[in-house]
Formats: structure tokens, C-alpha cells, sequence
């Protein structure tokens, strides 16, 4: 059946199309209102919709629609050339569809346009990113004019971004049944750390900051391992670091060894986007027998293929020479002759990461101190004399002096109240 949205063309194969056709084809005597009905339902609760669910599900749908008009957008803003009266014909649909009401006295239908929500957050993007959207809903539905609709949506492109990069500041990667393609999928709670939160480490702080700004500004920026003893907020440094610089177009993408054949793949997907990437790799590891390694060397430096500039690799590691080490790698020759070279090509593993930073355990004067601070950050009442001594039984018993044995036992203190 012909639907208004069949006239589209650049904003073809919409997020949501099955529940906006359908919608668009309600008419008396329908058959499928509860169907309908149950789609916009489905959307609102993955969502965390509330108001007209149908306006909401407009704005939803051009938010995630990747075309030539919205990613250019999304790079440069108000865009100039014939494209415009391409973009100018879809908004002009898509406005006669926010106003659009089924010529239907259905008491389903008047709760779809007044819908409240029960309050709970979006399952698919972040709380803050879901009130934008919602607050797009209601500026679109109150255009006077096509013009206006259309700057409405580029001003959302230009401030946002469009699809998932846009709307997401971190991802994983969902391994899909091709061996060489890989699915990213948005990760919609992020752990809210900043760097303000980690107590300590203000060298090793500033020389990611200084890393990272260059990255975004286009600046050289190189490949980073912060590398050091478990615990020292090493990983907590990098979730810091993209909480911090998300608003100017950073994002994050976790990826693990057993996924590395996919490294190519996700580059390309990467590297025509108006953000800047950090690919990350937390826990690096290799064991002698593990040849994964070798596929991330190629894309550090030595592979045919260049390296996207809008992506940075940043690791973690126990290891600052991530492959494991035995004195027979230094000593044995009677198997192989030429031990010295495949030493020299474990190690260069870490060569290739161009900023080293590491985290040293605190020693006890500075123990003390993030104990302290983080007692005075979450409200701990207690005397700091009885605070030390019982901070100094917990590291005793729970594997020394780190900001991760730090911030447990204050989660223990919290407990006790």
C-alpha cells in the first residue's frame, strides 16, 4: 500500500520505517490499530519516550538517519549546493507527517499522543542524549514554515551528530557470522569517572590530556599505553578522558584480543566520520603462544593500509611490554638460531605505542591521601586517625596499596553506615 513516505529520497530506509508506515496507513476500520499501537509502545519503553510518541518517533528517526545530506552536516553545518532542495522536499514530508492525525476516534490512539512515560532511562542512548531528542520532537512539531523544520534538523546534526556515533560516546564490537565484518554497537551506561575523580597521578594525567587535546585539535598525536601494577586508575584514565572530551566529538570503542582480526574492518567503518576514535584495549596481554598480537602491529605502523586520522589506539596493561617474558626468550638457542629476533619482535609490540605512561602503586604517604579524599568526597564521619588504621588493616588483607583497594574500602565504610 502507498505510503506518504515512499516519496522520500534522501531519507529513505528510516529507523522505525515498518511502525511509520503503518501508522501513515491507519484509516477507519483498520484492523491493525492494536498492532500499531503495540510498535510505538515498543519504541517509547527501548527509548524512555514521553509526550506524543509519534512526533517522538519522527525525531527519532531523523536523529539516526545517515544520508549524504545529515553527514555533511554533522561536519560543516548549514551545507550549500543542489542537496538542499533534496533536504528541503524530505522536510517538507516529514512536517506534513508531525501533524498528521488518523481520521480515527480511538481511545489507543488520543494515549499515543499524550503518552507518559514511567520515568525510566533510554536502554539504547544515554539520558541526556534521549531529553535532546525529545526536546527536537517538540521544537519540529512547532515549525511555521518548511525552511525552519529543515534548520531545526541541521542545527540537531551540527550539535549532535547523526546515527549512532552521534548520539553514543562508547561502543563494543559484536562479532558477526562474517569472519572479517564486524557489527559496533552503542554502549548506553557509561561509568560517569572524570579525571577530577582520580585522586593523584598528575603527571601521568596531564601527558593523556596533552595527548588527547592534539588528537582532537588534528594535531600529531600518538598511539598510547598506560601501562603499570593493577589498580592505579589506568582504565579509569581513559573512561575519564572520554566523559571529558565527548562534547568536542570524542568516542570510544572497547575491543578485545579474540576480536583483533576485525581491526580492519572497524578502520574502515571509522574513517570517513566527523569524530575522533579511540580504539581501546584494556588488560593487553599476549602469552608466548597467542599470535594476535601481530595483527595489532600491522595496525600500529608497518601494514600497507593508513591508519585513519580521526583514530588513536589507547591500552592498558600490567605489562609494559604486553607479551610475556622468560629468561629461555634471552638464553636458549638450541632450537632456534636466531632467538634474538623473535625477542626483538615481541618488543616491538610496545615500540609501536609512541606515549608510555606509568602508573606506579602509590607508596603510603599518598595511600593515605586518596583514602582521605575519597572518605571527604563520599561523606565518610570518622575520625582520620581511625580512617587510616582501618585503611591500613584493608590493604593488608586485600592486595595492598592502590586506588583500587582504596576506593573498596570506602565502598566497605559506606556499607557499615
Amino acid at each position: 500500500m502507498y505510503s506518504v513516505i515512499d516519496d522520500l529520497i534522501l531519507y529513505r530506509n528510516l529507523k522505525f520505517e515498518d511502525t511509520i508506515r503503518a501508522f501513515c496507513t491507519l484509516n477507519k476500520g483498520c484492523p491493525d490499530i492494536s498492532k500499531t499501537v503495540s510498535g510505538l509502545l515498543e519504541v517509547a519503553g527501548e527509548y524512555g519516550l514521553d509526550g506524543n510518541l509519534w512526533e517522538n518517533i519522527l525525531a527519532l528517526a531523523l536523529a539516526y538517519n545517515e544520508n549524504v545530506y545529515s553527514k555533511a552536516t554533522e561536519i560543516i553545518g548549514e551545507t550549500t549546493g543542489s542537496i538542499n532542495t533534496f533536504a528541503v522536499h524530505d522536510f517538507k514530508i516529514f512536517r506534513k507527517l508531525f501533524h498528521f492525525t488518523p481520521n480515527i476516534d480511538n481511545i489507543l490512539l488520543k494515549a499515543i499522543f499524550e503518552y507518559v512515560g514511567n520515568g525510566k532511562d533510554s536502554k539504547l542512548v544515554n539520558t541526556r542524549v534521549r531529553d535532546r531528542i525529545l526536546k527536537l520532537s517538540r521544537q519540529l512539531s512547532n515549525t511555521g514554515s518548511d525552511e525552519e523544520f529543515k534548520n531545526t534538523v541541521t542545527e540537531f546534526y551540527k550539535e549532535y551528530g547523526v546515527g549512532k556515533f552521534g548520539l553514543n560516546k562508547a561502543f563494543r564490537i559484536e562479532e558477526s557470522t562474517d569472519l572479517n565484518s564486524a557489527n559496533i554497537i552503542p554502549i548506553t551506561r557509561v561509568e560517569h569517572v572524570y579525571l577530577k575523580d582520580i585522586i593523584g597521578y598528575d603527571i601521568q594525567k596531564k601527558k593523556l590530556i596533552n595527548n588527547t587535546e592534539s588528537f582532537i585539535k588534528g594535531k600529531p598525536a600518538n598511539n598510547c599505553l598506560l601501562y603499570g601494577d593493577a589498580g592505579t586508575g589506568k582504565s579509569s584514565s581513559v573512561k575519564a578522558i572520554v566523559n571529558e572530551y565527548y562534547e568536542k566529538g570524542l568516542r570510544i570503542i572497547e575491543i578485545y584480543k579474540h576480536q583483533f582480526r576485525y581491526l580492519s574492518d572497524i578502520l574502515e567503518q571509522l574513517k570517513d566520520r566527523n569524530y575522533k576514535f579511540i580504539i581501546y584495549m584494556d588488560d593487553l596481554s599476549f602469552e608466548e603462544s597467542e599470535l594476535e598480537y601481530k595483527y595489532l602491529k600491522a595496525i600500529l605502523e608497518g601494514g600497507f593500509g593508513k591508519r585513519p586520522e580521526n583514530v588513536l589506539i589507547y591500552a592498558t596493561s600490567n605489562r609494559r611490554h604486553l607479551i610475556r617474558e622468560s629468561f629461555r626468550d634471552k638464553t636458549e638457542t638450541d632450537e632456534e638460531l636466531h632467538s634474538r629476533d623473535t625477542v626483538e619482535e615481541k618488543l616491538s609490540l610496545s615500540a609501536r605505542f609512541g606515549e608510555k605512561i606509568y602508573y606506579g602503586s602509590p607508596d603510603k604517604k599518598e595511600f593515605n591521601r586518596i583514602v582521605l579524599s575519597l572518605a571527604k568526597k563520599h561523606g565518610i564521619d570518622m575520625d582520620e586517625k581511625e580512617i587510616l588504621a582501618k585503611a591500613n588493616m584493608w590493604e593488608l588483607s586485600h592486595g595492598g596499596m592502590s586506588g583500587r583497594s582504596a576506593t573498596q574500602f570506602i565502598t566497605y565504610l559506606q556499607g557499615q553506615k
